[in-house]
């Protein structure tokens, strides 16, 4: 543990002035010698997961490196990506690595959540660098695990919340730090409503398996079970055997900037405070869930409430005292103009399985919530996707991925002067790993960073299935009053997919 502390804080501190690998870096003798590739060479980069997600990750890794190898159990998913590059392609990523091992040096991965620690694991196992999609891992276990393993198998790592690379986000931070308002006692963090199953009480249908899909290397190490519509391919995320709902779709982004600016580590206890549509199948429809984290150096204890799918009108939705004519999360990109309204949100469909957006990609039919999914900002009301900050001298808050940022009230904004800069600027959420993976500074978002962060965001998981407050030890990684709730701190898996460093 002492080790991987040390380590965790050579990264932050890695981020405020730079890091210069052993022998400068000009020395490609000692890049070469520590794993890395020199500046002016490709990476070979192999995809797991080329549909979807896992395929605009891939897209922005080949508009400066070689794709090399493409993998994904879904022909029809992963069609356009298997056109667009030609590289060998594969269904089964331990076939892959086996194969293409010699000519790979590092991997993204954008497949379903409950596979990331499996497939990371492997990819770092081979010696490769990883590019993980958020929100890391489902278990605090799984995040654990992969924040040992960069350790132990001496490679590169990110994760896939993007807005760790924002400027915003690193403004919030600064603006924190420079006291201007103050203590942050209580910190509040909102998703909007997702677009995938809630609340169900009994498993989705039975559906022949598409012939283009290899179904068993889709499960992977979950347990085996009859394929149906509903999971794939994007659905799986509201169901509690596959992904983490809202928290790992949008909760992971919007907690970020709260995240860097408060420094968070472990929580010492959590709760479910309420919540409609509860279900041993999938997350519920909308609830409130209360972690307590500990003082921090010199920051105080804090209290952080994540509001899940909560609109204006809703229990879920946090009024901010003293705001009630204040509009709460900013607009995005915000801070060469601030203050400025930048519009209402588009709207959304009005029919449950209408297509949304980027939802799922392009066709690929999404579940909407009852009520939908809100109508806009409300005076007053925290709701949609962002933070928001209490301290004893003002509120701070930000939106989206930590792509805006401002103070309360809004007039303290409008005159406010920024403080001066302590941490580095990122070139782009993939262009940081690129580089990292070349021997520059560690990425933003490396495991020893993002580790913790996806383990405490998992425990809000297991707040949404076991009732009352829990206790939670993060040295043992245990529950200490309830041992119900230890049986959702890492995974079951089947016969021959058991992890181990």
């Amino acid at each position: 543990m002492s080790h991987s502390i040390s380590r965790r804080f050579f990264f932050q501190g890695s981020l405020l002035a730079g890091a210069v690998p052993l022998g400068g870096f000009g020395s490609v003798a000692s890049l070469k010698a520590l794993g890395y590739k020199p500046y002016y060479d490709k990476l070979n980069v192999a995809a797991i997961g080329v549909g979807g997600r896992g395929g605009a990750i891939l897209g922005q890794a080949a508009t400066t490196e070689n794709i090399v190898a493409l993998c994904d159990v879904d022909e029809k998913r992963g069609a356009e990506s298997f056109t667009k590059y030609k590289a060998p392609k594969y269904k089964d990523f331990r076939v892959m690595l086996d194969r293409e091992g010699k000519n790979i040096d590092a991997c993204t991965i954008g497949i379903p959540d409950f596979m990331h620690a499996t497939v990371a694991l492997a990819c770092m196992q081979h010696g490769k660098h990883v590019y993980v999609e958020k929100p890391l891992t489902r278990t605090p276990w799984e995040a654990r695990l992969l924040a040992e393993a960069a350790l132990k198998y001496k490679v590169v790592t990110q994760m896939g919340n993007q807005g760790f690379s924002h400027e915003c986000n690193r403004v919030a931070a600064e603006i924190v730090w420079s006291g201007e308002i103050g203590d942050a006692t209580e910190a509040h963090i909102s998703a909007t409503p997702g677009t995938h199953p809630t609340a169900l009480q009994a498993p989705p249908p039975e559906a022949p398996v598409p012939g283009t899909l290899d179904w068993n290397l889709w499960l992977g190490g979950a347990a085996q079970r009859p394929f149906s519509e509903e999971y794939v391919p994007y659905n799986w995320r509201g169901f509690l055997d596959f992904g983490t709902g809202q928290v790992g779709n949008w909760a992971t982004h919007a907690a970020g900037p709260l995240h860097t600016a408060l420094q968070l580590g472990a929580p010492v206890s959590l709760e479910c405070l309420r919540q409609e549509g509860r279900s041993n199948i999938t997350v519920p429809q909308r609830g409130v869930v209360r972690l307590d984290f500990p003082a921090r150096g010199k920051m105080p204890a804090v209290k952080v409430f994540y509001h899940d799918s909560p609109r204006p009108g809703d229990p879920e939705a946090f009024r901010v005292p003293g705001m009630e004519n204040e509009r709460i999360l900013p607009p995005t990109q915000n801070l060469s103009d601030k203050g400025r309204p930048m519009g209402n949100p588009p709207k959304a469909p009005t029919r449950p399985g209408a297509p949304v957006t980027g939802a799922g990609g392009p066709g690929v039919a999404v579940y909407l919530p009852p009520g939908g999914r809100g109508n806009g900002p409300q005076p007053g009301v925290l709701t949609g996707n962002g933070s928001l900050l209490i301290g004893t001298k003002g509120m701070l808050a930000t939106s989206s991925r930590g792509e805006g940022v401002w103070l309360l009230p809004n007039a303290r904004w409008r005159d406010y002067r920024l403080p001066p800069q302590l941490l580095t600027r990122s070139p782009g959420h993939m262009q940081d790993w690129i580089r990292a993976c070349k021997g520059g500074a560690p990425s933003c978002s490396d495991f020893s960073i993002t580790g913790p962060f996806a383990e405490w965001l998992a425990l809000a998981v297991i707040a949404w299935r076991v009732p009352g407050k829990l206790d939670w030890d993060a040295r043992t990684l245990r529950f200490t009053n309830n041992a119900d709730a230890n049986k959702y701190v890492r995974p079951e898996f089947k016969k021959g997919w058991e992890l181990k460093l």
